[in-house]
């Protein structure tokens, strides 16, 4: 099979690697889409995600759709030809985190994507049967494709509590933020912001859900969020982007007693925050990792608001363009929003 790996900083190598049939209870799976997401962006152009160095040569993509080629032994439910969105995280299910529900801190998770565990940028890949997510017939593979990052926005949903008739705020547009804007639509807020550098960014973020956009080489966002709520702030703001100093715009900009939730990667080890502004305001500050089996839930929310989402997928390339489509990413060139590669 082809495989794109990540050999150095920056570049990808397409190799052909052999791959066994599955095993007892996996299903062996042809990868049709898969995105490129804001943490695979790390890898690439910073040989790193936070304090987790790569490990090179490496596979990684984790937004993958496909479907079943063969199904290994005790498996039933499944046969060739099903699609599905796949997950890539691999839990235990015995530690004690799993053990109170809290899967995505499994102490002895199995990422696709991170360290030595190989990722979706490949054509075929062996999974457990209960990574495998099946989709609506009318559902492209494209579109399957955003169920996992779509479930870390409905993640962030678990700590951010969103009520009806509230406001909101989120900062940064790359996709996770839109994919946020969309889910918070859905939840009946009364008004969203969102701020964002990139104009092509901003109009998606309008076809997405967000009733006013803010460019913040224009206007100071938390500034502008403040004057338009009466001085008060939002209820809720989410830090998708995780820039320099951008937790301590989010706690400007929310409300006493409200809460800012941090999705975003820095790519710094440490940040800073502007405590007394913390402190007097009593604020929440929730922390994402990952999601913990939402996938399911956005996959029925990608078939229920499918006009919604379609905006997010504007480019798609086949795998040997791999490095062509990341470059496409760095640069944020031809009004990009996600892309999509298919093996």
């Amino acid at each position: 099979m082809q495989v794109a790996e990540l050999s150095r900083v920056g570049h990808f190598d397409l190799v052909d690697r052999p791959i066994a049939g599955p095993g007892p209870g996996e299903l062996q799976v042809r990868v049709s889409a898969v995105g490129i997401c804001g943490s695979d962006m790390h890898n690439y152009l910073h040989g790193a995600i936070g304090e987790n160095p790569c490990n090179f040569p490496m596979v990684i993509g984790h937004e993958p759709a496909g479907v079943i080629v063969k199904t290994g032994t005790g498996v039933t439910g499944f046969a060739a030809g099903d699609r599905g969105s796949l997950e890539p995280s691999i839990y235990c299910y015995h530690c004690a985190n799993c053990l109170r529900g809290r899967h995505n801190l499994c102490d002895f998770v199995r990422f696709m994507s991170s360290g030595a565990e190989p990722g979706y940028f490949r054509e075929v890949v062996n999974i457990p049967v209960s990574n495998f997510l099946p989709i609506p017939a009318d559902m492209s593979l494209e579109q399957a494709a955003l169920a996992e990052p779509l479930s870390i926005g409905l993640h962030s949903m678990v700590f951010a509590q969103p009520r009806m008739g509230e406001t909101a705020a989120v900062f940064g547009c790359g996709p996770i933020g839109l994919l946020t804007i969309a889910v918070l639509k859905i939840s009946g807020m009364r008004r969203i912001w969102a701020v964002e550098p990139l104009a092509h960014r901003r109009e998606i973020a309008k076809q997405m859900g967000a009733d006013v956009v803010i460019d913040p080489g224009a206007v100071v966002p938390e500034k502008q969020i403040m004057q338009e709520t009466g001085n008060r702030g939002v209820d809720m703001v989410f830090d998708c982007a995780s820039k320099h100093g951008m937790v301590n715009q989010c706690v400007r900009a929310v409300a006493q007693g409200g809460r800012v939730v941090l999705t975003g990667i820095p790519d710094e080890i440490e940040i800073s925050v502007k405590i007394h502004d913390y402190r007097n305001k009593e604020v929440q500050i929730l922390n994402v990792r990952r999601s913990n089996h939402e996938a399911g839930q956005g996959v029925e929310l990608l078939r229920d608001y499918p006009k919604l989402f379609a905006p997010l997928v504007t480019h798609t390339r086949p795998l040997d363009k791999i490095n062509e489509a990341f470059q496409m990413n760095t640069r944020y060139e031809d009004g990009v929003g996600k892309v999509i590669l298919k093996p």
